[in-house]
């Protein structure tokens, strides 16, 4: 008797990693183990020390990391009962930019003990925002200069990617820079960890860190012009060779075998960032279909057939999700994070009570209640900038905002125009891509809010006039990270010779399709006119209003810090 075939999965999130047993055959999920990281989100103090952070600071624990595959791995190994011999292949895709610096023996410098009470030893998360100031240098430089490059990414690079955070260290810590062997990201570094081998994947290169396949990294002289450290960063921190999604990094060493239970050997496939993955694992393996992974953040993927330069693009990468492709990357820096805050930090207590009385969660309750309101009824509109704006005005610098607000307003109604906002921010996006000749005709969502709240996804039919196929699978990018660890097994081994091939046989989609509703798309048209108001005036310097207050903040933070 054949015996089926398997792969893992591991999708490292903002909070937690979980790693999925897939079956090869039907992508089929076997089983499932998520693990919290120990240190969270570090954004006051680290860890070990009362070491005060800055402002708009996020690090990790890059052990945090390390604990996802010592606990989940055999975990999901033990729940299922599968032979390891039957598990073929292994990947993982990764929350990005994410990154940290490393020795020469692969070791984050925060391991080490004369290093460890620097905060830029440390990984920076992918919301680490206090590089702002480097990022919106860099693109001032870069436009100066007539840079190419800037063009693929929307005409500005965030202080989310990996540049502005070197350049921050750079010019904080030279010390830490003098010392690190090499800047990487996350997902690179885990692989590393899994194989003894490091290996930079073109994904989070090319979105990440201003690489290009034909061109790569930006010449010498403009680094340089950044910070005279960095003159030589592609040829020194930043080398090594770029391989393409699906490549085998190398194999599951002896000690991590010993670790995990995995077979020493085993294939493992080089990183990628978590939303790429989620694609094939949706079935999207051709242009005009736009795949939202929603969660905490939202991060928006397309494929094109030529390279066109859009507003606000986080990046158009060749390859950089599907081979013969153009990749098309777009976000929005908080959704799930936004409802999160107003039932954690906004919502009454009699909400709370009421939910418990009903046996259902604040946001079923909220959510069921909004249901009963028609576009437009509860006379609010917001703008979805809680963590700044990804796409398309690549500005951190900008805060959150409801309009209309009166005595009369209820929490359900309030909570109904974070779910709009959040449905504008994606409309807004679609439409700088459509714009441009980039055909944007069904979406695709997956991810926890997709799953949850059938009511958001009405909303967002409704809002961008576009029908949405829902994810089978609630963990859809470790799903896809799955399969390009079959890829990197190959088909000899039991695995699959393509992303394509691997796609076709394990992407799973609800037969359920959400259509936009006429009426409500007629008017929410008028209120995304209204939204687009706001969006221009705050957001495109009419008014500097957020961005004003934001330093005010700053400045009395910082003063007071030093007065203390």
């Amino acid at each position: 008797m054949k015996h089926s075939k398997y792969s893992i999965g591991i999708d490292y999130g903002t909070e937690s990693g979980r790693a999925v047993l897939v079956r090869l055959s039907d992508g089929k999920e076997i089983a499932e183990s998520v693990t919290p990281y120990p240190h969270g989100v570090i954004e006051e103090r680290l860890p070990h020390q009362n070491i005060p952070l800055g402002y708009e600071w996020a690090l990790q624990h890059p052990d945090d990391y390390l604990e996802v595959i010592r606990r989940s791995v055999p975990d999901v190994l033990q729940i299922s009962g599968v032979d390891k011999n039957d598990v073929i292949g292994l990947g993982i895709d990764f929350t990005a930019c994410t990154m940290l610096p490393i020795d020469e023996n692969l070791q984050p410098l925060c391991f080490d003990p004369l290093l460890k009470d620097h905060p830029h030893s440390w990984v920076k998360l992918w919301k680490h925002h206090a590089a702002q100031d480097h990022a919106n240098r860099l693109n001032e430089i870069a436009d100066n200069r007539g840079e190419e490059f800037l063009a693929r990414y929307g005409g500005k690079i965030s202080s989310e990617w990996m540049i502005p955070k070197i350049w921050q260290i750079a010019e904080e810590a030279p010390e830490i820079y003098e010392q690190t062997d090499q800047f990487v990201e996350a997902t690179d570094w885990v692989i590393s960890q899994l194989t003894g081998e490091l290996k930079r994947n073109s994904c989070t290169a090319g979105y990440k860190s201003i690489w290009n396949k034909k061109e790569g990294y930006p010449d010498n002289e403009f680094f340089g012009l950044l910070h005279p450290l960095m003159k030589d960063l592609p040829d020194t921190k930043l080398r090594g060779d770029v391989y393409s999604l699906g490549t085998k990094a190398g194999g599951v060493t002896k000690n991590m075998a010993a670790a995990t239970g995995l077979r020493e050997g085993m294939a493992v496939a080089v990183g990628n960032v978590d939303a790429h993955s989620a694609v094939p694992a949706m079935g999207v393996v051709t242009p005009g279909k736009m795949v939202m992974v929603m969660g905490t953040s939202t991060c928006h993927m397309l494929l094109g057939e030529e390279e066109k330069r859009v507003e606000g693009m986080c990046g158009v990468v060749e390859d950089g999700i599907i081979p013969g492709y153009y990749g098309y990357e777009a976000g929005q820096s908080a959704v799930g994070d936004i409802f999160g805050w107003f039932v954690n930090e906004q919502v009454p207590l009699y909400v709370h009570e009421k939910a418990k009385e009903e046996g259902i969660n604040v946001h079923q309750w909220l959510e069921k209640q909004a249901a009963t309101y028609q576009p437009g009824e509860t006379g609010l509109l917001a703008l979805d900038w809680w963590n700044g704006n990804r796409s398309v005005l690549v500005d951190t610098e900008l805060g959150g905002m409801i309009a209309g607000m009166t005595l009369q307003t209820k929490p359900e109604e309030v909570y109904r125009a974070l779910l709009e906002a959040t449905a504008f921010g994606t409309r807004k996006i679609v439409d700088a891509l459509h714009q441009r000749g980039v055909s944007v005709d069904e979406l695709y969502a997956c991810g926890g809010l997709p799953q949850k709240n059938k009511l958001l996804m009405q909303i967002y039919a409704d809002v961008t006039n576009r029908s949405i196929k829902i994810a089978d699978s609630v963990q859809t990018p470790a799903v896809g990270a799955a399969m390009f660890g079959a890829v990197a097994a190959g088909g000899e081994a039991g695995g699959y010779d393509t992303i394509l091939a691997a796609s076709g046989q394990m992407s799973r989609v609800k037969e359920e399709v959400i259509e936009p509703i006429p009426a409500h798309v007629d008017l929410y048209e008028r209120l995304y006119n209204e939204y687009e108001r706001l969006h221009d005036y705050f957001g495109r310097g009419e008014n500097e209003v957020m961005k004003e207050l934001k330093a005010i903040r700053s400045q009395t933070e910082n003063k007071f810090t030093m007065q203390k």
